[in-house]
């Protein structure tokens, strides 16, 4: 846990995927249309992936914790809440105000 809460800490925006999730390409590809330069870390590809998996799956109370998405420090939820607060025109300026957009 401390692990995934020092990493999701370090940037605006740190999202936690699997390399071969759609649902993480999905997010991932709009952080990226945004303008956002969020790092993004590959479970299935870092050595302690297992370990950041079963912490994030506490975290969020679900089988498949991917992607993970916090902005500000703070987990904001998965593709389904970042879709809907996309939608809503509520994703950019919680971009804005953790400073990962300019505009």
């Amino acid at each position: 846990m401390d692990k995934v809460t020092k990493l999701a800490s370090q940037r605006a925006v740190v999202i936690f995927s699997r390399s071969s999730c759609c649902f993480c390409y999905s997010v991932k590809s709009l952080f990226h249309e945004l303008g956002v330069n969020a790092a993004v870390h590959e479970l299935d590809e870092d050595p302690r992936g297992a370990e950041m998996e079963k912490a994030l799956v506490k975290l969020l109370g679900r089988k498949s914790p991917v992607p993970a998405v916090f902005i500000g420090g703070k987990l904001v939820g998965s593709t389904d809440r970042i879709m809907t607060l996309h939608l809503g025109g509520n994703l950019v300026p919680l971009l804005r105000d953790a400073g990962a957009l300019w505009l």
